[in-house]
């Protein structure tokens, strides 16, 4: 079925293309990080809720937004956002190290639990508000953001590496866009992706675009 959700929805109808990605959307056991109930439909092209009112993506949206960071062997990458683990898994299999922060500690404590379980010795993870980012961890090649703020988080800029990438949801709920943003010394190269609808963002975004 792992092998079926590559070749129809990300190479047949999705055109994902890089070879490491496709590997490790093939190599992730994405039925392990999904409710139980659930399991039977976890290769199928849609995002499924893993509760507390939060959702795993869709595969295609995962490989997308992995490929569209570029990630290579030797990155440090951030994930705001861990939900089931599922995007940290994949990018696990293709970076050096990730940090994810989840802010829901229920699905915090699954996501760890679930990526220990499954060998993923290259994933921090912790439970808290992502919209300051890993400060003692930081900088980082990439960051890759999974729910949406209204605005680009200033303390996840700062914690980019001069050249890294970020790949981040932003808009209100009916209005998203994917952005991949490239950090050029002071400027920030930005280009709108695709449309989307992402959870919000909780926590302080939520705070700071609401005062």
């Amino acid at each position: 079925m792992r092998n079926q959700m590559v070749d129809q929805q990300l190479i047949g109808r999705g055109d994902i293309r890089n070879p490491r990605v496709l590997d490790a959307m093939r190599k992730v056991p994405r039925h392990e990080l999904v409710p139980e109930p659930l399991r039977k439909h976890a290769y199928e092209d849609r995002a499924l809720p893993i509760g507390e009112d939060q959702t795993i993506s869709q595969p295609f949206v995962v490989a997308f937004m992995t490929e569209q960071l570029q990630p290579q062997p030797s990155d440090r990458v951030l994930e705001i956002g861990t939900g089931s683990g599922y995007q940290a898994a994949v990018l696990a299999e293709l970076v050096q190290s990730v940090h994810t922060i989840e802010i829901v500690p229920e699905l915090a404590h699954r996501a760890k639990a679930d990526l220990d379980r499954l060998g993923y010795t290259n994933v921090h993870t912790r439970q808290g508000d992502g919209f300051r980012g890993w400060p003692e961890a930081a900088p980082f090649d990439a960051i890759i953001v999974t729910c949406a703020p209204e605005a680009v988080p200033q303390p996840l800029v700062d914690q980019l590496k001069d050249g890294g990438r970020m790949i981040i949801p932003v808009g209100p709920s009916r209005n998203q866009r994917l952005i991949l943003l490239q950090k050029r010394g002071d400027t920030l190269q930005q280009s709108a992706v695709l449309p989307v609808r992402f959870v919000p963002m909780t926590g302080e975004a939520y705070r700071h675009s609401h005062d």
